[in-house]
């Protein structure tokens, strides 16, 4: 899914135009993404049918409130995960947005049985893995699969102390496995000075098979040695938000 969005518009989120279109794309600002997670209380659970009701038709106009101004995206975890069962990944120009769709979730009836497992905030820079066509390297295209593996990345010191060439000689070799496997879409964010990882990198594939597969070529790249061990993987299945809600019983 590709999409177009008026240049005029000061705030909002300006997204990429369709390959079909053949538009020359103009040089725009950095987009800042948010991968956040949920796991709700087991005391939603023995809320009666109409009170569940009545408290996620709240929540989803908060929700929807906001789809002007992000790329919004709903995945469920629920029989994946253990930590969390719900996620929503925001796409934007605006941090100050992010935070105020996040504390007007949680003064929902239904955010009150939210508790945030966790939260991955990063940026988008020249240096992504995405395909051609019309995408640039500066703006994600997203939600477009099934399925969505989130894996938060840091490196050992040892990394920087090889020089930029040596860096990029090893990033080029883990890029070129990756794009062997055409059915899967990485995304490579940046979180340095936001957390205590370097970059989010994600998958989405519609064949949860490819990525292990990718998972496993992966590890045996040199780049794979510098990598920090113990950073969760998350395992995200994209539905729409009432269906998300839903599966929270």
């Amino acid at each position: 899914m590709n999409f177009q969005k008026e240049n005029t518009e000061q705030g909002g989120l300006r997204l990429v135009a369709d390959a079909k279109d053949n538009i020359k794309l103009p040089e725009l600002e950095k987009q800042f993404v948010n991968f956040t997670f949920f796991r709700v209380n087991s005391d939603w659970r023995k809320l009666d049918t109409e009170s569940k009701r009545l408290y996620k038709l709240e929540f989803q106009k908060v929700f929807n409130d906001f789809s002007r101004d992000f790329l919004l995206y709903s995945y469920s975890l629920v029989g994946f995960d253990s930590k969390a069962d719900l996620m929503f990944w925001r796409i934007g120009n605006s941090l100050d947005l992010i935070q105020e769709m996040s504390a007007k979730m949680y003064r929902t009836s239904l955010g009150g049985y939210f508790e945030t497992v966790d939260s991955h905030l990063s940026v988008t820079k020249g240096m992504m893995f995405v395909g051609g066509g019309a995408e640039d390297r500066l703006h994600v295209a997203a939600g477009e699969k099934k399925y969505h593996f989130i894996y938060p990345c840091a490196k050992h010191r040892d990394w920087y102390e090889k020089t930029v060439e040596e860096r990029d000689i090893l990033i080029e070799e883990h890029f070129m496995v990756g794009k062997r496997f055409q059915n899967i879409k990485i995304h490579l964010t940046h979180s340095f000075g936001f957390s205590e990882q370097e970059y989010i990198v994600s998958f989405e594939t519609d064949e949860p098979k490819d990525f292990l597969a990718l998972a496993e070529e992966l590890r045996q790249t040199p780049a794979s040695k510098f990598a920090l061990r113990g950073m969760p993987v998350y395992t995200c299945r994209q539905r729409t938000l009432a269906e998300c809600l839903d599966a929270l019983g």
